[in-house]
This record gives C-alpha cells, structure tokens and sequence, in this order.
C-alpha cells in the first residue's frame, strides 16, 4: 500500500526531471544555432570589410593620381582625397548608433529570443 502511495509523487519526480533536460537541451541547441549564425556574420563582416577596404584603397589611390594630374599636383590629390575620407568618416561617427548599433541589437534579439 504505501507503494501505490507515493508512486505519483516518483512519477512526478521524474517528469521533472525530464522535462528540465529537455528544457537544458533546447537551450543548448538554441544557443548553437544563435553563436552559429552569429559566427557567419561575423566572418562574412570581416570578409566583406577586408575586400572593401582594398577596393577603397585602390580607389583613393586612382583618385590621388587623377585629381593630381588634374591639379598638376599629387600632394594636393592625396589631401583632397584624404578630405573626403575624413568627411565620409566623420559622417559615420555621427551615424554609428543609427547604422550599426540598433542593427546588431535588433539581430541578437532577434537570434536568441525567437519564438517557434
């Protein structure tokens, strides 16, 4: 008889028990597939930064020696050019929250607390 008794209280014991290692395993694959994608932009980011920049360089440089033939000189190619730079870099600095920062929280959000 005190078999029977606490049986539901066993049965319970072990639906709690399974259910939290559900529960922790949903929460690991959650979280790989989140630090996953995450990963691939990240990379993907780095990539397209680094193959930017190169075409950035080649570009400025073609500019220098344009805008100094132009002129008829190169330093004041390579200061109009660095101008400009400085110009687009200033209007990022005062976009940065606008462009990058609400960007990359709306994604984690977005990876780490989707809904089914």
């Amino acid at each position: 008889m005190d078999r029977e008794f606490i049986r539901p209280a066993e049965d319970l014991g072990k639906s709690i028990v399974e259910y939290t290692d559900l529960k922790i395993d949903d929460l690991k694959l959650r979280t790989a597939k989140g630090l996953s994608v995450t990963l691939n932009k990240v990379i993907l980011t780095i990539l397209f930064l680094s193959i930017g920049s190169i075409v950035m360089m080649a570009a400025a440089f073609g500019g220098v020696l344009l805008i100094g033939d132009l002129i008829g000189s190169y330093a004041a190619g390579a200061f109009i050019v660095a101008g400009f730079f400085l110009l687009v870099l200033l209007v990022v600095y005062l976009l940065r929250d606008k462009m990058f920062l609400g960007g990359l929280i709306r994604m984690f959000i977005r990876l780490f607390f989707e809904e089914k």
